[in-house]
């Protein structure tokens, strides 16, 4: 089972989430732990290969809550954002949410890096 990383206020945002939002949320991360494809994952575009997935629920009063991930790193699951969805233009995801997942998906290769050579140094001993 891969390793949950939360990036930057990310877990504030999602334990600021409805209860019932955080258990179908929660259940879905750890189904990305596993290696299992979430039933709610959506691969979230303009992230190239990235592996950035965007997990989608709503909740009893039709609020939209969203919480994206970086699932192709090498040693964690990175949670990137976790947000209520308020779009002012239909469907799509707002470019300061988008700056967020990007500037956290930086910090989250980085952080991914040096898990990866500590690793490498604890086999080498």
């Amino acid at each position: 089972m891969k390793l949950l990383v939360w990036v930057g206020a990310s877990k504030d945002d999602y334990i600021a989430f409805p209860a019932e939002v955080q258990d179908e949320m929660g259940y879905a991360l750890y189904q990305a732990q596993i290696g299992k494809t979430p039933r709610r994952a959506k691969v979230l575009k303009g992230f190239g290969g990235a592996g950035v997935i965007e997990l989608r629920v709503r909740d009893i009063r039709s609020n939209a809550y969203r919480t994206v991930y970086a699932a192709n790193l090498e040693a964690a699951i990175y949670v990137l954002h976790a947000f209520q969805k308020k779009s002012t233009k239909g469907i799509k995801t707002s470019k300061r949410d988008i700056d967020m997942i990007d500037r956290r998906l930086r910090d989250a290769r980085e952080i991914d890096r040096a898990r990866a050579a500590e690793e490498e140094d604890d086999d080498a001993r």
